[in-house]
């Protein structure tokens, strides 16, 4: 917040009443001459006092689909001579001259379909508000400049704030679109589940284009600084079904892409919807994307930030689900303990946990170091569990749980029991063996006894010789750690008092 804030008018304060509000003779509207011109000379006197010759432009707009100004809207938006067509070089963060940014001044001031926030980050700041209103900040008390704006007929008057000051709306951790964001969206257009990128390049204006897997770095090269993001699954329909897409009444946005691939959109409402359909007649195919926040449903969104990888936009995109996930996935690393609840157990095996609004899941071999038949023999829905991440997927929005890593691993003790002799049941057979359990539990360990020779005699299937249930007498001949398994070997039972 800068110390030395004024608002700088044409009104004069001895023409307001009582409650503050304006009852002079003064046209809202610019005159487009000397009054104008004072304006800029006061805004430059104020640069000069405080020291600078370049602005940063933020929060740049134009109008969008109506202009609700008092003076006409122009072409170009009034950017016409200072930035290209495309409005390139105009986004948030671009650095103007001082020239460049008192003709965004006389824009603003005639209302002429473009707005932004003039900015020296700690110093400088001028802001355009309605009715002819400019509020000037500065980081020095710019006497000079406050006896120039004098001279100049208008009224500097002091505040302790600017009104235009930007605060953000709702603010929350805004997902920048740096490598994980990339490599989520590479994930899902090779999984088919997103094909377009909308770039709002500046508040009121969007670029849409077309992904591919072969397009996606291309896109990016073009893409406006600090744009804001949003990925979106397929919208376009057949042409002829646009018409049954409109609302009966309301604003929306309609998009169309042309034989060559190009994308145009419009804002238009009911009144304008026969035009608008007339107008794509031949396209390839068409949107209709709904205005408001609640109804536009992207799949995630991002914002652009600088070179340096630092996001310094102070604009926000509306959080969808899976912005929710990345900003719980950003807390998360490999090894770390988390704890949840557990919320669904799937009939293919995998647990599913709520992990502070990311849902998590850990699959059967990460459950126990015993043998588990099905999750519900270890976890229940509802249960509160604590278990280490295994991963942090950002590309596929996914984190393995293990429940077994929290658990003291039995492993060890197995191993010390090698050249053992026990009795246990079999538990099952597979063409090279059979499975017998060497401990008194339910879910004890099991180990192989290999197929052998008995006198002389080959066993050609081990189910000749033994069935699941059978008790075998056993000797525990190895014990593999890193791999998990038991060796046994066929011993003769323990002859009473040995």
């Amino acid at each position: 917040m800068l110390p030395h804030v004024h608002r700088v008018t044409k009104y004069d304060p001895a023409d307001r009443d009582q409650r503050g509000h304006y009852t002079g003779a003064e046209s809202e509207i610019s005159d487009h001459g000397p009054v104008e011109a004072a304006y800029l000379m006061a805004v430059a006197a104020f640069a000069e006092d405080t020291g600078i010759d370049q602005l940063t432009v933020r929060e740049p707009e134009i109008s969008g689909f109506a202009h609700f100004g008092l003076e006409p809207p122009v072409g170009g938006h009034g950017l016409a001579g200072l930035f290209p067509d495309d409005l390139a070089g105009f986004h948030d963060g671009a650095s103007v001259s001082i020239e460049v940014g008192l003709e965004l001044v006389r824009a603003m001031l005639r209302d002429s379909g473009a707005w932004c926030r003039l900015e020296v980050d700690g110093a400088f700041s001028v802001h355009v508000g309605w009715d002819q209103y400019v509020y000037i900040g500065s980081n020095q008390p710019c006497g000079a400049a406050l006896a120039r704006t004098r001279a100049l007929g208008l009224f500097p008057e002091r505040l302790d704030t600017s009104p235009y000051d930007f605060v953000p709306d709702e603010p929350h951790v805004q997902r920048p679109a740096d490598a994980d964001f990339w490599a989520r969206l590479r994930w899902v257009v090779s999984s088919c589940r997103a094909t377009f990128l909308e770039e709002t390049y500046v508040a009121n204006a969007s670029r849409w284009h077309r992904l591919t897997r072969d397009n996606i770095e291309t896109v990016r090269a073009q893409l406006a600084p600090r744009a804001r993001l949003a990925v979106w699954s397929d919208l376009f329909i057949e042409v002829d079904e646009v018409v049954s897409a409109l609302p009966d009444e309301g604003t929306v946005e309609i998009l169309w892409e042309d034989v060559n691939g190009r994308i145009s959109a419009t804002i238009a409402d009911e009144t304008e919807f026969g035009e608008v359909t007339r107008r794509i007649t031949g396209a390839r195919s068409a949107a209709v994307v709904p205005m408001t926040s609640d109804e536009r449903r992207p799949l995630f969104t991002a914002v652009l930030p600088d070179s340096d990888g630092i996001l310094r936009a102070r604009w926000q995109t509306e959080p969808t689900p899976s912005d929710r996930a990345w900003a719980v996935l950003k807390t998360l690393r490999r090894g770390q303990l988390v704890t949840g609840t557990v919320t669904c157990i799937a009939d293919f095996g995998v647990t599913f946990v709520d992990i502070g609004g990311f849902t998590a899941m850990i699959n059967i071999p990460e459950l126990s170091w015993r043998p588990v038949s099905h999750p519900t023999d270890v976890v229940g829905v509802g249960q509160e569990i604590t278990a280490e991440v295994l991963d942090v997927d950002m590309s596929r929005e996914r984190v393995p749980l293990s429940l077994k890593a929290v658990q003291e691993d039995p492993w060890p003790q197995v191993a010390q029991r090698i050249g053992e002799v026990v009795t246990g049941p079999v538990t099952n057979i597979v063409p090279f063996g059979v499975f017998v359990r060497v401990e008194d539990r339910e879910d004890g360990f099991a180990g192989l006894v290999r197929i052998e020779e008995s006198a002389g005699t080959p066993v050609e299937r081990p189910e000749d010789a033994v069935r699941v249930g059978d008790i075998l007498t056993v000797k525990i001949t190895d014990v593999d750690l890193p791999r998990r398994r038991i060796l046994l070997s066929r011993a003769e039972p323990p002859t009473a008092g040995s």
